[in-house]
């Protein structure tokens, strides 16, 4: 890996840390080149600003998540489980993912649009073909899979306050993500949503 390369790295893993922790405006550049190990002009040669650098390494992370934890419709209970399981084992990219929601300063990476256009597409087919029940629209069944694999980190407010017994038993609570998305996705047919 050439010096330039390794270095990218370094503020990128060092960006990691100081995002999750303080989020986009709480963020210091110089902090995040302190922990790097870099000069702070290196960050704004390679990133141009401290928004260009969380986009980057949003970006990063979020096309990682999408090769990690394949897509599918037709067995979406298993893909709740898996986004589940990603999502515990990798807390502070949800709390990057809050702080990202709550800031609004940057768009949404056009990638993580396509994929989410994607996933819609996906689970209309799967609706028309029979697979998955109708009962509710895909940006529905898709919000809901979402939230429910996600609902017991760290950055969710839910989850750990109002069930926090849960992750006791980490088996029991996956099955029961599974459980509670086949349940929405084999409903009745009818627009609900």
């Amino acid at each position: 890996m050439r010096n330039s390369d390794a270095t990218k790295e370094r503020i990128l893993e060092a960006a990691m840390a100081e995002f999750s922790a303080f989020g986009i405006a709480g963020a210091r550049v110089d902090r995040i080149a302190k922990n790097a190990g870099c000069n702070k002009n290196l960050i704004y040669i390679y990133f141009e600003n401290k928004e260009t650098l969380f986009s980057t390494f949003l970006q990063k992370h979020l096309s990682r998540v999408y090769e990690d934890i394949a897509f599918t419709p037709e067995n979406l209970p298993g893909y709740a489980m898996r986004a589940f399981d990603y999502t515990m084992a990798n807390p502070d990219l949800m709390r990057l993912m809050s702080w990202f929601s709550l800031e609004q300063k940057i768009e949404n990476p056009a990638e993580r649009r396509d994929l989410q256009d994607k996933k819609l597409a996906a689970l209309l087919e799967a609706q028309n073909s029979g697979e998955i029940g109708s009962a509710f629209s895909p940006g529905f069944i898709l919000a809901t899979t979402m939230t429910l694999a996600t609902a017991w980190t760290a950055a969710n407010p839910f989850g750990n306050t109002i069930y926090p017994e849960a992750v006791q038993n980490m088996d029991a609570l996956r099955t029961a993500i599974g459980t509670a998305v086949k349940v929405i996705t084999q409903a009745e047919p009818g627009n609900h949503t």
